[in-house]
């Protein structure tokens, strides 16, 4: 092998997405490979592993993070814990770095990686969006950790989005069952995922920095590195200054309240569908059951939020010589109409030049939904990223938005009930569909999105990226001929 194979065969196992070549293979190739091309190097530059390298140092026995440092000499134990869809980056990251100078760590992730290679760190895989038992064993062993602890310990948290369900571990007189039926019944109402933790929090040993405050009462001290998956968190700026604002589970304060859980119980009108014990723990918890709801001695490092995917991809579009827009950083809604949307906008660019020319990229990032009705018949698999490059697929097909692709994945590697990330289609998917015998709008109508996408080779699959930041949206339109 000469050494431009060699370089090219390094680059190929170090793509992010994983099939490149089968989604150029067909449809418009040129806008394909545009939205590919950006949505790659966003995925690079937002990678954990490199996040927290690029801050986090060990100088002798001093760890330093930017102008802070600690003099782990000095400490008895040196502990990492952490979980979430992007932990297995974060966590590797931190035992790199630390060395024999760890004593002990503990990750749970939702899938794990033939990288995932570590020097002192055990790694569960938990269940997600259900909660397992692997999870809770986990939790488990790092209440052992914690309780055990003192002031002279140091712990180091490591959490992205997806900690809710793959940290379960629940208040004493509910179950695990109980928290999966939680889980599960409610990503199916319609609720957004502030109104899910509000509930999930308040049931939890560990959510909604109940694990924070267990580590204080021992009075060992905390460091966390977190990625914000929140609508609506602010871009990051200088990584390796501690963030005074963190609000994340399990170990920064919670911005949800009791009062919160019985609001969206009401509201949602699960109250008779839910665990019973669950239900009845919270409408007569008192305020010793409050999470709580602030850590002013802990020291805390945001290292992304889904204004930097956006802002990210601007720049790289830009840099690619085509003109960029970020549409939105907080995109909600059910994943066909969001898809419905986007292709409406594409059209509008193409036929009066609103809001912006052709050829230009539109970037949004935010979170999408799917409702699952309790009468809906389920025929297939699929989540709202692959939903909405389907109902994009319709509202572009041929002549209404020649050429526009758009490219829809959960950031995180996999998109609802599926191992792919999400999809990508143009205006000429919808007639590849019909041509294999596919209706989207039955299987849009039985969340089986993925299905349709995998039949005409529309998928996109990554495994972990390294980040988790919700929803992230890439559209291209070029000129209409």
């Amino acid at each position: 092998m000469n050494d431009k194979s060699r370089s090219d065969s390094t680059l190929i196992k170090s793509l992010k997405i994983r099939n490149r070549d089968e989604i150029l293979s067909h449809g418009d190739v040129n806008s394909r490979k545009i939205v590919l091309d950006i949505t790659e190097a966003t995925l690079q530059r937002l990678d954990a592993y490199e996040r927290i390298k690029s801050i986090l140092k060990l100088d002798g026995d001093i760890l330093k993070i930017g102008n802070n440092s600690w003099d782990l000499s000095k400490k008895r134990h040196v502990y990492l814990i952490g979980s979430g869809k992007a932990a297995n980056h974060m966590a590797r990251a931190v035992d790199e770095v630390l060395g024999d100078h760890l004593t002990r760590g503990i990750v749970i992730v939702k899938i794990a990686e033939a990288t995932d290679v570590y020097n002192r760190t055990k790694q569960y895989v938990g269940g997600h969006p259900l909660p397992n038992e692997d999870g809770l064993r986990a939790c488990e062993k790092i209440l052992e950790l914690v309780d055990s602890s003192g002031p002279d310990d140091l712990f180091i948290g490591v959490v992205s989005g997806g900690s809710s369900a793959l940290m379960s571990c629940p208040v004493d007189g509910i179950t695990l069952e109980d928290e999966i039926a939680v889980t599960d019944i409610m990503l199916k109402s319609g609720a957004d995922i502030f109104e899910i933790n509000a509930i999930r929090r308040h049931i939890s040993k560990f959510n909604g920095g109940m694990l924070a405050k267990r580590i204080a009462e021992r009075g060992a001290q905390l460091i966390h590195f977190g990625i914000s998956d929140a609508v609506a968190s602010p871009a990051t700026g200088d990584i390796s200054i501690p963030y005074e604002k963190y609000r994340a589970t399990p170990f920064g304060p919670d911005q949800t309240t009791l009062d919160d859980a019985r609001r969206v119980i009401r509201e949602y009108g699960v109250e008779d569908i839910l665990p019973r014990r669950v239900v009845d723990y919270l409408m007569n918890a008192g305020p010793e059951a409050e999470t709580p709801k602030a850590f002013p001695q802990n020291t805390y490092y945001l290292i992304n939020t889904l204004p930097d995917a956006c802002r990210y991809a601007k720049e790289i579009a830009e840099g690619m010589g085509i003109k960029a827009h970020i549409l939105t950083s907080f995109l909600q809604g059910e994943g066909g109409d969001v898809g419905a949307v986007l292709a409406s906008v594409a059209r509008e660019i193409q036929t009066y030049a609103n809001p912006f020319p052709a050829p230009c990229v539109i970037i949004a990032s935010g979170e999408a939904s799917t409702k699952i009705a309790p009468g809906d018949v389920i025929t297939g698999h699929g989540g709202p990223s692959q939903e909405e490059t389907l109902g994009f697929a319709m509202c572009a097909a041929d002549s209404k938005a020649p050429g526009a692709c758009l490219l829809s994945i959960d950031s995180e590697g996999t998109d609802g009930t599926t191992d792919v990330a999400g999809g990508i289609t143009d205006s000429t998917s919808y007639a590849a569909a019909v041509s294999e015998g596919l209706d989207i709008r039955a299987n849009l109508r039985g969340h089986a999105s993925y299905e349709v996408l995998k039949a005409i080779g529309d998928t996109v699959f990554t495994g972990n990226t390294g980040t988790n930041l919700c929803d992230f949206n890439v559209m291209y339109v070029p000129k209409k001929q």
